[in-house]
């Protein structure tokens, strides 16, 4: 008969007293975990129903469309966002009811690998989702990047700076002159480069503001002149990166008159907050007046730059390589919706 030492017996007799507390606390521990299981089920109900009233109350919605690309991206804005908003409500609600149902019982936790079957399930059903999408989306997106501008569109070249936008149109001959880098010169009243020996560049009109006649369509030329900016209306829902080197064509027909905003959406430096303008829509007739190159006076300069007058009113914003020379710049005050921008501020006849 093996004979036990009493040492041996002590150490066994120590850890049954050991598992049995442990066995007595656990029974004894509450069913805790309801309260912050039933806060957080509650708090995840409620985020669902918080979104989905934003959605249906359209809070902060978009404003109001211009253009006839604009109802083939609200509604594949709209399709997108109900597909899913719904996907996000009910994860919600199954998050909440998950975290209520297996709350902490004070019973023993397990530790599971998952559901490789599952896994491969929403898995491919989440990448079904996202091509089906993008492939509905293609005619909108194509609409305005793969197909060209028919012919007759007006053309428009915008160029980012930092912090402004300058918007040249090709003048009555309805050709672009030639531009080289090396004549930039915005003391002397040529931020582009235009070289005027080019016939065709001495009519050409340059703006600090955009002006488009209505249903016509419009090609926009976007470049840089330094980094990368964005050239955003969203009126228009149109948005779209402006490379230093490359010159992107868009192009679009705005369908209402009025006044809207052009604005960057690529952070461009320190004064990124500010370069924005005025995007005018108008009849033809109003059109041909702000475009038409003309030669003004100092003075009629010294009092434009602070009125909307000269832009809209008194027959075009006159800056024309072949009418003047800006001889300063300054930062004036402009009345148009209160922007403030950079432009010249004096020029000679």
């Amino acid at each position: 008969m093996t004979r036990i030492a009493p040492k041996k017996i002590g150490i066994q007799a120590r850890n049954r007293h050991l598992r049995r507390g442990l066995s007595v606390a656990n029974q004894s521990k509450p069913s805790g975990g309801l309260l912050t299981a039933s806060a957080l089920a509650v708090f995840y109900s409620l985020l669902a129903v918080a979104g989905i009233w934003f959605v249906a109350t359209q809070k902060w919605w978009f404003p109001e469309s211009i253009s006839n690309i604009a109802p083939k991206i609200d509604a594949q804005f709209r399709l997108t966002l109900w597909i899913s908003g719904i996907i996000f409500v009910l994860a919600q609600v199954a998050l909440g009811v998950l975290i209520f149902l297996f709350r902490d019982r004070g019973g023993k936790s397990e530790y599971s690998h998952g559901n490789n079957k599952l896994e491969i399930l929403w898995t491919s059903a989440t990448a079904v989702l996202f091509v089906g999408l993008a492939i509905l989306g293609r005619n909108a997106w194509a609409s305005l990047h793969f197909i060209g501008a028919a012919p007759g569109a007006l053309q428009v070249e915008v160029t980012g700076a930092q912090f402004e936008w300058q918007f040249r149109y090709p003048g009555l001959d309805g050709v672009f002159g030639k531009v080289d880098p090396k004549l930039i010169n915005e003391a002397a009243g040529n931020p582009l480069g235009l070289d005027l020996n080019d016939t065709a560049a001495k009519d050409d009109v340059v703006m600090p503001v955009m002006a488009v006649p209505v249903n016509r369509e419009v090609e926009v030329i976007l470049r840089s002149k330094d980094v990368i900016h964005s050239f955003f209306v969203p009126n228009l829902r149109i948005k779209q990166d402006a490379v230093p080197g490359l010159a992107i064509r868009i192009h679009f027909t705005a369908e209402k008159i009025g006044e809207y905003e052009v604005a960057c959406m690529e952070l461009c430096g320190l004064g990124h907050y500010k370069m924005r303008t005025s995007f005018t829509v108008m009849s033809a007739e109003d059109f041909q007046k702000v475009t038409k190159p003309r030669r003004v006076s100092s003075e009629d300069m010294s009092s434009a730059w602070t009125t909307k007058s000269l832009a809209f009113s008194t027959g075009g914003w006159p800056w024309s390589p072949s009418s003047w020379a800006c001889s300063c710049h300054c930062s004036c005050a402009s009345s148009l919706r209160g922007l403030r921008t950079r432009y010249p501020c004096g020029a000679r006849s």
